[in-house]
């Protein structure tokens, strides 16, 4: 069956259409304005490396050697050179999603015909994207600077017919998987190596499939926490609408919105309406405010990425409409960078508050419920590491939540003398967010246990959803027994999207 279409014009592309395109869904194809913007641009390009005055990249050196001039006859050579000389990442290849977004995303940025590229190189990566020709791109090496020079490198090997690419499931020489796809190299002309290198893609592409999967765990924190506020028997009354509205932060009034969502219908919290208790734990009752302040963060770095994988990131950019090749600084990294340490942040404050409520349903003097959840406790220890497992787990976001943007280490001899360490912010932002899920399938399914013991009596229909299907791959914990198994089966529900989709479905948010 033949894939959806998506054109690439360099200025429309959304985040969830680079998804899209990670997960190998959809064909790309070069919008007919992007392809004429192409090609103008590689035509003034072509004017000026046939004359003689110098232009930065083109018929000179890079870095700190750009004020060497380069022989015509070398231009090819220059071009190549650059490739192989950047091509020093080290560490694991991206993981292939990353790698197909990174394609994408140089894709997009070449399309809007400030690049110089030819439209016959350009065609090749999107050829790549679609036979699934995937570039090995070890994912340590940048530092933000002219963008991500390392990996982007390694990107463009796979176009000159060197390096390493996947390719149905192997790991092959760049040469071969490109013959097997049906492909072929090309020879880099003058400035394309350049326009291969220079730009943000590779935090982009990290941040991207991070900022998707970070507002996917923002939905679930409200879940878990109100599966957590079912077990305890908690307050609904400090999620009405007039107590935001008096403080109208917008991530706050749509995380109390999300809770009475899903806790609608809730037999629980009539069961317990004329209790004793005045005022629960602010793990429970500011959920909309830590919650609220999390989804803030995570909407300013989704305007950053909107805006920056639809920009021009290439140095220099190519104008045709003033014949004018410049040079300047949008390739670097600090806008991203920026919103990818907001995104760590926010995340390892959901995780916080998570292990947080995790410690209320786990201590009997909190809780009111056996020690923790422990059917015959003492003889069983119930969920007591879990709630250590999320504590060690918060504790390490911490560390990794310190911002890589106010960190700068100069290079290239003092000329990139200020940097971004925008893919450090991506490569850590994507392990804090495997923490915040593994945090958030703790808390689910020590809440469900909670749930059990308030049997009988139905939760609000979100957690109700949620509960059933744990309990449908997990049972009741009546003894001891290996918790990590539990804890990767509702790990699993939650990356398939299964979880999330039951709860849509049972309060109408499918």
């Amino acid at each position: 069956m033949s894939r959806p279409r998506l054109l690439i014009d360099g200025d429309t592309l959304k985040l969830e259409e680079i998804l899209q395109v990670a997960q190998h869904a959809v064909t790309v194809e070069l919008a007919p304005e992007a392809a004429a913007r192409v090609k103008a641009s590689r035509a003034l390009v072509d004017r000026v490396a046939a004359g003689d005055a110098p232009s930065y990249g083109i018929n000179t050196g890079f870095g700190t050697l750009a004020e060497v001039r380069i022989d015509k006859k070398d231009l090819r050579e220059l071009q190549r050179n650059l490739i192989l000389s950047h091509a020093a990442g080290v560490g694991s290849p991206l993981p292939l999603p990353e790698a197909r977004a990174l394609l994408l995303l140089r894709c997009n940025v070449l399309a809007k015909g400030y690049s110089g590229i030819r439209p016959e190189t350009l065609a090749l990566a999107l050829e790549m994207l679609n036979r699934g020709v995937v570039p090995v791109v070890p994912e340590r090496g940048s530092v933000g600077a002219s963008g991500d020079l390392a990996p982007l490198a390694h990107l463009a090997l796979v176009f000159i017919g060197e390096g390493e690419a996947f390719y149905q499931g192997e790991r092959l020489p760049a040469a071969q998987a490109l013959e097997r796809a049906g492909l072929e190299p090309v020879v880099l002309e003058a400035k394309e190596g350049l326009a291969l290198v220079n730009g943000t893609q590779a935090m982009c592409a990290v941040g991207t499939l991070l900022q998707l999967r970070a507002e996917m765990l923002a939905e679930l924190a409200d879940l878990a926490g109100a599966m957590t506020l079912e077990g305890l028997l908690g307050s609904h009354k400090p999620f009405i609408p007039e107590i935001q509205d008096v403080r109208a932060h917008e991530g706050q009034k749509a995380c109390a919105a999300h809770l009475r969502e899903l806790l609608v219908d809730s037999a629980l919290v009539e069961s317990h309406v004329n209790c004793s208790k005045v005022q629960d734990p602010y793990s429970l009752r500011c959920m909309p405010q830590v919650h609220g302040a999390a989804r803030e963060g995570l909407g300013f770095a989704r305007r950053i990425l909107e805006v920056e994988v639809n920009s021009a990131t290439d140095n220099p950019l190519v104008f045709v409409e003033t014949e004018r090749i410049v040079s300047g600084g949008n390739f670097h990294g600090q806008p991203v960078s920026l919103a990818l340490d907001v995104t760590a942040m926010a995340l390892t404050q959901l995780s916080a508050i998570s292990e947080r409520r995790v410690e209320q349903l786990v201590n009997p003097s909190l809780s009111g419920l056996p020690p923790f959840l422990a059917k015959n406790s003492g003889l069983n220890s119930g969920f007591m590491i879990a709630q250590v497992t999320s504590a060690a787990l918060v504790a390490e976001s911490r560390v990794l939540s310190h911002p890589a943007s106010v960190d700068s280490i100069p290079s290239s001899a003092g000329r990139e003398d200020h940097v971004s360490m925008g893919m450090t912010a991506a490569l850590k932002g994507r392990q804090v967010a495997d923490f915040t899920r593994s945090c958030l399938a703790i808390e689910l399914l020590v809440a469900a246990q909670a749930l059990d013991y308030r049997q009988p009596t139905r939760a609000g229909k979100g957690p109700q959803a949620a509960y059933e299907l744990i309990r449908s791959k997990v049972p009741t914990m009546e003894k001891d027994r290996e918790l990590h198994r539990d804890i990767s089966a509702v790990t699993a529900l939650i990356d398939s999207g299964e979880l999330l989709n039951a709860v849509r479905a049972a309060t109408r948010r499918a």
